[in-house]
């Protein structure tokens, strides 16, 4: 490593890998998503108050997947992230939103052959939500 910055964004990024790698591992095994680190409609945790404005609402019509958060955009307060995600972990689709965006919705191709599938919702204040995605 050249410089100190450079170690630090590298044993960042490794520790990073390391721990989403043991969560992953703690789903798979125990077939539950992880309590107090991912948050569902089953599972609101400390965010039960926050289900209907962080929860992912996905629409599927055809060969597309509607992923909407009804939560306001401010510069303070934002949805910040959707994922489309397959059950082997496999991203299948991203959009990343900022503060100045009107409405946390993404559009996404479904993919031929991937039926377990989960779409994600990142609040800047409140965290991950993970919904299933209808087959």
């Amino acid at each position: 490593m050249s410089n100190r910055r450079d170690f630090l964004k590298a044993s960042l990024a490794v520790a990073a890998g390391a721990s989403a790698g043991n969560i992953s591992i703690a789903s798979a095994d125990s077939g539950e998503l992880p309590k107090g680190v991912i948050y569902t409609r089953e599972n609101p945790g400390k965010w039960a108050k926050k289900v209907k404005s962080h929860l992912p609402v996905v629409t599927v019509e055809g060969g597309r997947v509607t992923v909407e958060t009804k939560h306001g955009m401010s510069e303070k307060h934002f949805i910040v992230r959707h994922t489309i995600v397959a059950a082997d972990g496999e991203v299948l689709g991203e959009k990343t939103f900022y503060p100045s965006d009107e409405e946390a919705k993404s559009v996404f191709e479904l993919p031929a052959g991937k039926t377990a599938l989960y779409a994600t919702s990142f609040c800047n204040k409140h965290d991950m939500w993970v919904a299933t995605i209808p087959a």
